[in-house]
């Protein structure tokens, strides 16, 4: 085993992007991807603050998921971007605990926010009588309230445990952000039990809102079925349709990844997959709601015909 290095405290991130044509054509990609996921949702976080007509329960929480993505896209693609563009690939050991910290929180609210959004739309569709008394503000507050609260408190004890730990020499963390499980590799002592840790966390904040999520569509599902409306049934599909797909983007690589055991995971898989849930994720949430949902649409319209009514 290596000794423990007590000179240098910065970590080194391997990076995502090749020292090829690739990796910059990769790094250019990836840039476009950040200033899209940018523009897509801010864009939508003031559309849903603006327009009167989106004004109901079930925007208030997309205009948080756009927050939240907005903030996680940012947490990582910045600093990947520095590391690329300037050559180097430290990272203090605090601005670690900070990212890691930051990529945790915003992780488990988004999980959470999305078992939300599909208790909203099952309450909706299920229950319509009873929506405006079970999916009030208030209610709508305080789901947004706890799943930044419960993710807050996860990832303090995560990023806690992987800061008070002893590293070994090698500081060279095999990913392009702090992400604890790649950090744990270079640990001088067994982490056994943190790992323990970590499948339990992923069962609680990913793999049961996931299984809540599929169970509700399956109620959700059944209710449509049985609708007379052809045009009820239409908004119905439409609105599950929009809403597993950004679950399934969301949740399937980050499950695949955090509960394999060690021994099966692999660096470049765990970057690839990674891809999928820090970067696609927050770029692809806002185009497919925008895309999907007529009344989105709409709003658009109307704020680009007030700034060319105003322009002219």
């Amino acid at each position: 085993m290596e000794n423990c290095n007590q000179t240098s405290t910065d970590f080194v991130l391997m990076g995502l992007f090749p020292s090829s044509r690739f990796g910059l054509f990769l790094f250019i990609l990836i840039v476009l991807i950040f200033l899209l996921a940018l523009f897509g949702n801010l864009s939508m976080i003031l559309l849903i603050f603006l327009d009167i007509h989106l004004h109901k329960p079930m925007y208030f929480l997309l205009s948080q998921l756009s927050l939240i993505d907005l903030n996680y896209i940012s947490t990582i693609v910045p600093k990947m971007a520095y590391n690329y563009l300037f050559g180097n690939k430290s990272i203090s050991f605090t601005g670690c605990g900070v990212q890691s910290f930051f990529f945790l929180t915003l992780a488990g609210a988004e999980a959470l926010l999305l078992a939300s959004m599909a208790y909203d739309r099952y309450v909706a569709i299920c229950f319509p009588l009873h929506y405006p008394t079970k999916i009030s503000r208030r209610v709508c507050v305080l789901m947004i309230t706890g799943s930044w609260i419960m993710g807050s408190i996860n990832s303090c004890a995560h990023t806690a445990y992987a800061l008070q730990i002893p590293y070994c020499r090698s500081r060279a963390i095999n990913h392009f952000f702090c992400d604890v499980p790649a950090m744990l590799t270079l640990a001088c002592m067994d982490t056994w039990i943190y790992e323990y840790t970590v499948f339990v966390s992923t069962i609680l904040f990913l793999l049961c809102p996931f299984i809540g999520i599929v169970c509700s569509y399956g109620r959700v599902l059944f209710t449509v079925y049985r609708m007379n409306s052809a045009e009820g049934k239409k908004k119905a599909y439409s609105t599950c349709s929009t809403h597993l797909t950004v679950v399934t983007f969301y949740y399937a690589p980050f499950v695949y990844t955090y509960l394999r055991p060690r021994y099966l995971r692999s660096p470049t898989e765990d970057k690839a997959l990674a891809v999928f849930y820090t970067i696609l994720t927050p770029v692809l949430n806002p185009v497919i709601y925008r895309l999907k949902k007529k009344e989105v649409m709409g709003a658009l319209r109307r704020a680009i015909q007030r700034i060319c009514s105003v322009k002219t």
